[in-house]
């Protein structure tokens, strides 16, 4: 059965990514084409959910508050293109808080099959790092890597065995036509 819902790492993949993290709504900037390509995916029936490390909140670098308004205008701009985000999953604890929901772990994932009463078997990830792949792989989603933020040097520095069956695509946008087009041939 091919799953009608999708699963999207944010930081990277939707929006400029930052060292020095993205701390405010002021230094939120979408990757080009991201925002049309979850307008594509949500127009195209599926259900597209959002699972992001945050561990800037665990740092003290900014509060749920000006996530909340991050995430504001991320769903905003999805609006305006005629798309839906229907959740948005955050872990907010730091790398050695040995948490259940930073990613790879599958607390996010866990997260959204709940909230959405279905399991995200079978669902596509996209992701810029291994740690979104993992993640992918730890409940049977299917993963895609994009080249955007983290992904290039994801892809010169995996094992190679790491991205075998793993579809790379330049940027979300590429990464959603595939995906729709798949569903159209499929009949879905």
């Amino acid at each position: 059965m091919t799953h009608k819902l999708i699963i999207l790492d944010r930081d990277g993949v939707i929006n400029q990514d930052s060292e020095e993290y993205i701390k405010s709504e002021a230094e939120w900037f979408p990757l080009q084409g991201s925002i049309e390509a979850i307008a594509l995916l949500s127009q195209a029936g599926f259900t597209v959910c959002v699972a992001t490390n945050q561990s800037g909140l665990a740092r003290g670098l900014f509060d749920e508050f000006a996530l909340a308004r991050m995430h504001e205008l991320m769903t905003a701009m999805v609006e305006e293109q005629g798309g839906t985000i229907d959740g948005i999953f955050f872990c907010p604890h730091g790398p050695d808080e040995g948490c259940n929901c930073r990613k790879p772990a599958p607390g996010l994932l866990n997260q959204i099959e709940e909230q959405f009463n279905t399991s995200v078997e079978g669902a596509w990830f996209v992701g810029d790092t291994i740690k979104d792949i993992d993640a992918a792989r730890s409940k049977g989603c299917k993963p895609v890597l994009v080249l955007t933020g983290k992904g290039s040097s994801t892809q010169q520095t995996a094992a190679k065995g790491m991205l075998d069956n793993v579809p790379v695509f330049d940027d979300l946008f590429s990464a959603a036509m595939f995906i729709v087009s798949g569903q159209q041939q499929a009949g879905q």
